[in-house]
């Protein structure tokens, strides 16, 4: 049927493994937005730098580190890189939250939203200074190298090991916020803080993490994103508007939503390049204005 639209099966796989990469990263991406704005009620325009942040320093960690401390044969781990990037980027998540976001709680979300734009483009700009606006990338490691073959196409095994790194990381996150005691004292910390303070639990410090955890996962989807993007300033701000979409869609607060609604849109986006590759970039935004007008709250989205 596909060679009859001039489509062969190899294409369609082809697209729909891209999809489904894209997908991974809008859902790790737009999981870290809606873990900060169901807890804190911050929409955090800084998520797509700290997305860039995460790949700079992995690209600097495995590349650069070693002639900047005169050893020129160091560099870190690529593994090592996936637990200290994120580390950092939400270390530096941290400070922004205990020295300015903390004073916005109580006001309307317009200026968490101006301040973070504002810290968005001091850190593209800063990176820009000093980078320009050329990319770079390092390389794929060892064991991750190659592709396995599945009888109908091959399948990229970095690409393969970041589709299943995001799916395990972003249902970890939803079971520990949905399942666990741990989730259930930051949703009430949330809703009523006085009361849950009344039973000893630090919410300042409790949000204060929350915040950093939610800017780590930008960080981590930025040390997968390194080795297949390019890693340039603007590569956060070419995709975070696409990852406000999504959480749109999906529901402002949802962890569900956003996992399903990422993966969903990067397989429609890929459809789209293969059947109607014009559209490919609008649909999401399509989408966005259909689900808006049926359904403001989102498809997962509680209405008030």
């Amino acid at each position: 049927m596909f060679e009859l639209l001039g489509i062969t099966p190899q294409a369609l796989y082809s697209q729909l493994l891209v999809g489904l990469i894209n997908g991974s990263f809008y859902a790790l991406l737009s999981l870290g937005l809606a873990v900060i704005f169901g807890m804190l009620n911050i929409i955090n325009f800084t998520h797509g730098a700290q997305y860039m942040l995460g790949a700079f320093l992995a690209w600097i960690g495995l590349t650069q580190l070693g002639p900047w401390l005169g050893s020129p044969d160091f560099s870190l781990n690529y593994w090592a890189a996936l637990i200290v990037v994120p580390l950092l980027v939400g270390a530096l998540g941290i400070v922004i939250e205990r020295t300015m976001l903390r004073h916005l709680y109580k006001l309307d979300h317009l200026y968490g939203l101006l301040l973070t734009f504002g810290i968005a483009l001091i850190i593209e700009g800063l990176f820009r200074q000093w980078h320009g606006s050329s990319g770079k990338s390092y390389d794929i490691p060892e064991v991750l190298r190659g592709a396995i073959n599945l009888g109908f196409m091959y399948l990229p095994k970095y690409r393969a090991w970041v589709i299943v790194a995001s799916l395990t990381v972003c249902f970890a996150t939803w079971f520990v916020i949905e399942r666990t005691k741990l989730g259930s004292y930051l949703r009430a910390g949330t809703e009523n803080p006085r009361l849950v303070q009344a039973f000893g639990i630090n919410v300042p410090l409790m949000i204060t993490l929350t915040y950093g955890f939610g800017v780590a996962l930008a960080g981590f989807a930025g040390v997968l994103a390194a080795p297949i993007f390019t890693v340039s300033p603007q590569m956060g701000a070419d995709l975070i508007i696409v990852v406000f979409a999504v959480v749109v869609i999906g529901g402002m607060g949802s962890i569900l939503g956003s996992i399903v609604t990422g993966l969903a849109l990067g397989l429609v986006e890929g459809l789209t390049k293969v059947f109607y590759p014009e559209a490919s970039a609008v649909v999401v935004f399509v989408i966005m204005s259909i689900v808006l007008l049926v359904r403001p709250a989102g498809l997962f989205g509680r209405e008030k």
